[in-house]
């Protein structure tokens, strides 16, 4: 029985309301229901909750949407399809919080692990299959005392193999896209095991196809005994990510959820000076100084460290993503960004090179010099951008000064740089980032934000920096 079309009660509200569904087929709501039943555990259910007009769809939906911080409706609106459709790892999601462990906490009695690679993929060279899984176990061993040893027959703790819908684990692949792999927690015979969709395309560092590095790290965090965590920003987000494997540094919220079962490696050496693991930033954080802040085709994004929110009027929370999700070619840690009108472009600024996207792709011949725009070559990184809607010019802040850049005419203003202080009073320090919204033009600076009209030059409010991001905690 169909049951999205319900009006819905939410959790710990009180009051009952319909939500409009619009461009859902059938066949999305028998995916959904099937996503559910793979991922949430659904199942068919009768008796007093249905009388109270709380259907099991409608409370795993709910559910579903906590977990990936989603407007909660409990119903199968467009941004629920989309996270529904992503790539993502075949294990179900836990429990709702940063890192989580398996039903009463298994993990290994060893610290000295084996694992054999049973069945490799045509996709990638052996040498190259082999150099990836040895470094995802050590991206593990780096922050524990486990240690993996490679054995070539028998049978280890973690068999790894490549395979194609029904693989013998009675949990059958379902072809390209959808899930990629699956593991098993800690456990005597398939415990431990960890297996990945051959129908999909694996990669060594490319961004074309899916790096087998990235997708096995996360699924041996499985085989030492972690379940998902619904921080976007960590290895065990369900959802696939693409990121460079010669840079990346497990995440805190990793660290402390393996650390948790194994405790930390205690044979490193505390003179060598190893990357911190990055740590997921909070919205809720009024300490908090953004990188950049942006529009792009009526959402607002947020930028700090390798993650962005999007926020846009129809959603009540705002999303949090890596940036590499949606831009696999875009820089992390970004000086500015900006949205053109006049191009439908976003541009993506870091140290001296600009990026220029039309929605997720490159524009072709980008990265260039920030030269491009006539800046001088004295200038070697950009503190904020602002595209200004009525004039169609773009505002460079650079240190104290700005640069006015005509979009259309494609060319910088005379008399320049101004100072920030001649046209936004009340700035004593570094802009930040900077955006409009509604005929507002906003300024970051430090942990808060200036409300200014850019035609008069009044200064409205001072606001935390958070404002736009709707911080739930109480």
């Amino acid at each position: 029985m169909k049951i999205f079309n319900l009006c819905i009660l939410l959790s710990l509200a009180v009051t009952v309301y319909c939500v409009p569904i619009s461009q859902v087929t059938v066949q999305d709501e028998d995916f959904a229901e099937s996503y559910l039943k793979k991922f949430y555990n659904l199942t068919e259910e009768t008796g007093p909750t249905i009388r109270r007009g709380i259907s099991p769809v409608t409370r795993k939906l709910s559910e579903m949407q906590r977990f990936f911080g989603l407007q909660i409706t409990g119903t199968l609106d467009a941004d629920t399809m989309a996270m529904m459709k992503k790539p993502r790892c075949g294990v179900p999601d836990g429990n709702i919080g940063h890192f989580s462990t398996f039903a009463r906490s298994p993990k290994w009695g060893k610290n000295s692990l084996t694992y054999r690679i049973e069945k490799y993929t045509p996709d990638m060279s052996v040498p190259e299959v082999d150099d990836s899984i040895e470094k995802a176990l050590q991206v593990w061993a780096k922050v524990t005392p486990l240690r993996f040893t490679r054995i070539n027959s028998g049978t280890a703790d973690i068999m790894i193999s490549f395979g194609r819908k029904s693989h013998g684990d009675y949990y059958p692949f379902d072809g390209p896209g959808g899930t990629l792999a699956h593991a098993f927690a800690p456990a005597p015979g398939i415990g431990g095991d960890a297996h990945f969709d051959d129908d999909e395309t694996f990669t060594f560092r490319s961004s074309r196809g899916y790096v087998l590095f990235m997708v096995a790290a996360h699924e041996f965090g499985h085989s030492l005994g972690l379940s998902h965590s619904d921080d976007a920003g960590a290895l065990m987000y369900p959802i696939y990510s693409y990121r460079n494997p010669d840079t990346f540094v497990l995440p805190r919220d990793d660290v402390n959820g393996i650390q948790s079962l194994y405790g930390p490696n205690t044979d490193k050496d505390p003179s060598v000076d190893e990357p911190q693991p990055p740590t997921t930033p909070d919205a809720c954080d009024s300490s908090m100084v953004l990188d950049a802040v942006t529009t792009l085709r009526g959402e607002m994004l947020f930028f700090k460290d390798s993650l962005f929110w999007r926020s846009y009027p129809q959603s009540r929370t705002p999303q949090q993503s890596l940036i590499t999700n949606f831009w696999p070619n875009a820089p992390t840690n970004i000086d500015a960004a900006y949205e053109s009108r006049h191009s439908d472009i976003i541009f993506l600024f870091k140290g001296r090179r600009v990026w220029a996207f039309t929605g997720y792709d490159l524009v072709r011949g980008y990265p260039k010099r920030i030269t491009s725009f006539g800046l001088p070559r004295k200038v070697k990184k950009i503190d904020a951008a602002l595209y200004d809607v009525e004039s169609g010019k773009t505002l460079f802040f650079v240190g104290s000064n700005y640069y006015s850049y005509d979009e259309a005419r494609k060319t910088m203003g005379r008399g320049l740089p101004k100072q920030v202080q001649q046209t936004f009073s009340g700035l004593t320090s570094k802009v930040a980032a900077a955006f409009q919204y509604r005929g507002f033009t906003y300024i970051y600076s430090g942990p808060y934000m200036f409300e200014y009209s850019l035609r008069t030059g009044r200064l409205y409010r001072v606001l935390r920096n958070s404002y736009f991001l709707r911080c739930t905690k109480s």
